[in-house]
Order: C-alpha cells, then sequence, then structure tokens
C-alpha cells in the first residue's frame, strides 16, 4: 500500500474519496513538511472513508497494522477508545463536523492508528479539526514531524471548537440569565432546554475525553514513546479544564432551569389565588340570584318597586365583605 500515493493533496473542499476509499496521502520529510514522492527519514498520513468498502478493503491489507488495531479500526460501532497495542496508538474520538448548510451540526468521530513511521486516519464525514491541519500543511505554516504531532494538533483544534461551541453556549446562558433577572423570561423555556441539550452532548463526550487521557497518561506513560508520552500528558491536562468549564456551565443550566420553574410555579400559584378569590367573592351573589329567581311565592320585595336595586345592593354588599375577608386571610398568611 506504500505505493499509493498523490502528487498533491486534495482540496478541502472536495471531501470524495479515490478509487481507494481514500480521502488523500501525505507525505512528510524530515523537517515535517509535506513533500511529493517518498521522502528519506519522513513518514506518511493517510485518510480514509471508513464507511467505503473499499477503503475497508485497503484497511483490512495494511501488513502493518497488527491484528487488534485492525479490529478495533473496523468496528462498525462508535465507542470512543484510545489503546497501545505493539507500538501502535489507535482510538476513535469525537470531533465537530463541519456546519454546511445541507447538513446537521453536530459531533462526528475520528479514528486513527500510527507509530512513529505511519499515521492511518478514518472517518464518515468532513471534520473541521482535519481540515484545520490540513489547511496548516498546504500552507506550511508549521512542520508536523511525527504522527505524535499531527494527532495532537488534530485533538487540540477539536478540544478548541468544544471550547468555542461552550464559550457560545455561556453567552447564550448569560442573555437567558439576563431576561430572567429582568422579568422577561416568559420565552425562554425553549432557549433553555435547547442549550441544556447541547451542554449534555458536548459534557459527555468531554467527560469520556478527560477519561480516556488520563488512563492513557497514567497507565501508559512509562510505555509509550516520549513524543507520544508528552502529547497524551498535554492532552489530558486540556480536556480536563474543558471539562471541568462544561461542568460549571450545565451547573449554572440546571440554576437556571430552578429560577425558571420557580417562577412558572409562583405565576400559577397568584392565577390560583385570583382565580380563588373570584369563586369565593362570585358565589354568595350566585346563590343570592339564585334564591330570587325561583319562581315560587313568598319571595321578598316581589311587589316592591326598588326591589331589584335592593337586592342587588344585598349582593354587592356581601361580595364586598366577602371580599375583605378573603384579603383580610390573604395577608395573615
Amino acid at each position: 500500500m506504500d505505493d499509493i500515493v498523490k502528487s498533491q493533496p486534495a482540496p478541502l473542499s472536495g471531501h470524495v474519496p479515490d478509487e481507494h476509499g481514500l480521502f488523500f496521502t501525505y507525505r512528510f520529510d524530515a523537517a515535517g513538511f509535506a513533500a511529493q514522492g517518498s521522502p528519506d527519514g519522513g513518514w506518511s498520513w493517510r485518510s480514509y472513508d471508513i464507511g467505503d468498502l473499499r477503503a475497508r478493503k485497503e484497511i483490512a491489507a495494511e501488513a502493518a497494522l497488527p491484528a487488534p488495531v485492525r479490529d478495533a479500526f473496523l468496528s462498525s460501532g462508535h465507542a470512543c477508545h484510545i489503546d497501545l497495542e505493539d507500538g501502535w496508538l489507535h482510538g476513535d474520538l469525537p470531533d465537530l463536523r463541519h456546519d454546511y448548510s445541507n447538513e446537521a451540526r453536530g459531533l462526528g468521530h475520528f479514528r486513527f492508528a500510527f507509530n512513529e513511521r505511519m499515521l492511518i486516519g478514518a472517518r464518515k464525514q468532513p471534520l473541521r479539526s482535519v481540515d484545520a491541519v490540513r489547511a496548516k500543511i498546504d500552507g506550511r505554516a508549521r512542520p508536523f514531524r511525527s504522527p505524535a504531532e499531527l494527532i495532537e494538533a488534530v485533538m487540540s483544534q477539536s478540544l478548541d471548537g468544544m471550547a468555542r461551541e461552550l464559550a457560545g453556549l455561556g453567552e447564550q446562558l448569560d442573555g437567558i440569565e439576563d431576561r430572567i433577572v429582568c422579568d422577561s423570561w416568559h420565552n425562554e423555556r425553549q432557549s433553555l432546554v435547547e442549550v441544556r441539550r447541547k451542554l449534555v452532548v458536548i459534557h459527555r463526550q468531554m467527560a469520556t475525553l478527560t477519561s480516556l487521557f488520563r488512563h492513557l497518561d497514567q497507565s501508559h506513560h512509562d510505555d509509550l514513546p516520549p513524543a507520544m508520552a508528552d502529547m497524551a500528558a498535554r492532552l489530558s491536562h486540556q480536556s480536563f479544564a474543558l471539562n471541568h468549564d462544561s461542568e460549571q456551565l450545565q451547573g449554572r443550566a440546571r440554576l437556571l432551569q430552578d429560577e425558571l420553574m420557580a417562577k412558572l410555579t409562583a405565576q400559577t400559584n397568584r392565577l390560583l389565588y385570583l382565580l380563588s378569590v373570584m369563586t369565593a367573592v362570585l358565589l354568595p351573589m350566585t346563590i343570592i340570584s339564585g334564591l330570587f329567581g325561583m319562581n315560587v311565592g313568598g319571595l321578598p320585595f316581589l311587589n316592591e318597586t326598588a326591589g331589584f336595586w335592593i337586592v342587588t345592593l344585598l349582593s354587592l354588599t356581601v361580595a364586598g365583605t366577602t371580599l375583605y375577608l378573603v384579603r383580610r386571610l390573604g395577608d395573615g398568611r
């Protein structure tokens, strides 16, 4: 498979695999810059479309990959993991998809396996972090002297993207909080639910990444080459900080939801109190009007010209007395 070489990297906007299921192939020279051909002392990066059957056949035939690494790479599920096997560090990690107009925004997955001379990556959809690193490679913005440096750059881009997502959600929470404090909260329930949904997704991924990088740093630190060990330590620290930020935002969102529910409950109680007062006030008037509406003999004021006004005054007096007593009882709570 070493003969699968592209003379020029595919454009970032293409994202169309070739006849081998490859999105692109890069060859790096000893200085860490992309070069044509097979430079001495360098390493290679191949990126596959994991949903392409041709790509899966190519990966399954890759003799350099240990069997457990191939099996994990070609597994049908998306269980986030990072493992070390026969000098190969491989894993399946979340990343942010591109926000194209015809594509839903959200999290995708980036699979990789690398040693000191080769990096194999795979994905189903365009990923922001991968394309951001490709832009740096094409622009010769920085060298990548080893696969570990490139994976760290990809994951740092992914973590930075999640950090920007968290910052945006934090700004949304600030706006919701301002409106709740200013009693303009009546249309904020759906907005808060949407923010909480996004936070749950990101926090779940950040908690997984934090656990994976911490396990890699603590359990395999002595087994990893120095470059991989340093990469694991830095990513572990960065993911831990972001996980802490996501937990804080989740706590804020829960507090805002509790405050919003308290305001809804208070509004409901006020409406119920108003309804109870109206019922108490109108009930005596209803009884009086019902009594005087009975078509039987002996009704008082039946022959009085001012009978209607007498009954009306009696009803209003009873209603006013009832309202006064209800207000006194309410003020005494």
